[in-house]
């Protein structure tokens, strides 16, 4: 198996006439240029094995979330895991993926303590939420209690890193924008299974959503607010 640092990392892009386009109708090249790190949450999504252990793309985007993580925690923000909820069987996703597909899937979060069914490079720290979604998005109403979670803790902006970009990534970062967060989807931290697909993503979610960036300006971001008390 590859190390995290030998994984290879998506040749992730924002054509640039998208990103003339947004300067031409807004002023400027991104929506959020400033983020106050208390009101912030990192949210992590799948970062379990069943995904992680079979795509190189995923592990290649583990120190990227580390460093986040580390980040807005020393500057007094959230960091908040979600894990995939081990649920009912349906007919309609037996129906839909075929039953050992399904049943694949839904078993993907694992078992035991939900701290333990993260990937092994991470740790649950005290201060971080740990929540369980049973739908694609963590931002579903009813199907996960991170919004309100996010809600008590006054936060305002997410960012959404974690796997797959073009699935519960997606879904997650879409439904939080809905919901009235401001919303980063971090480019490379964030993991699909080919360029072509994070690509895909990124683009529709930065024409129509939020803000896609890298890990390195995210950063700039949070270490050039001063910390909240």
């Amino acid at each position: 198996m590859l190390e995290e640092s030998e994984a290879p990392r998506h040749a992730w892009r924002i054509e640039s006439r998208e990103y003339a386009r947004q300067e031409r109708r807004r002023g400027r090249r991104f929506a959020f240029t400033h983020l106050v790190p208390a009101r912030t949450a990192l949210v992590v999504v799948d970062m379990v094995p069943f995904f992680v252990s079979e795509n190189p793309y995923c592990r290649g985007i583990v120190p990227n979330i580390a460093r986040l993580a580390d980040a807005l925690r020393a500057a007094g923000g959230t960091v908040a895991w979600v894990l995939p909820e081990v649920g009912e069987r349906t007919a309609v996703a037996d129906e839909f993926f075929g039953p050992e597909v399904a049943e694949s899937y839904r078993t993907s979060g694992g078992t035991g303590p939900p701290a333990e069914r993260l990937w092994r490079d991470f740790t649950v720290q005290p201060g971080d939420l740990l929540v369980e979604k049973s739908a694609a998005s963590a931002f579903f109403p009813g199907r996960c209690p991170l919004p309100e979670l996010l809600k008590d803790r006054r936060i305002d902006t997410v960012l959404i890193t974690g796997t797959v970009t073009n699935v519960c990534c997606e879904s997650s970062a879409r439904d939080a924008s809905t919901l009235g967060f401001r919303v980063i989807m971090v480019a490379d931290a964030n993991a699909a299974r080919r360029d072509q697909d994070h690509n895909a993503t990124l683009y529709t979610f930065y024409r129509s959503f939020g803000d896609v960036r890298p890990t390195s300006e995210v950063l700039d971001l949070i270490h050039s607010h001063p910390r909240s008390c």
